[in-house]
């Protein structure tokens, strides 16, 4: 297994740090606000959801 890749905010005064896990095949993006995207087989995308997560609109 590979150590978890950060994905920097770019707004550091946010509550959100994502980073991506790997589970076997699969890629899965997390967030420290508890939100995680689909696992998928392409670590790109995994970034990508979690790029995408921390310019997503505050709910």
């Amino acid at each position: 297994m590979t150590d978890p890749v950060r994905i920097p905010s770019q707004a550091p005064d946010r509550a959100h740090d994502t980073n991506t896990v790997e589970r076997g095949s699969f890629c899965i993006a997390r967030c420290v606000c508890g939100w995680s995207g689909p696992a998928r087989r392409s670590r790109d995308r995994a970034r990508t959801d979690a790029a995408e997560h921390l310019t997503a609109p505050e709910r």
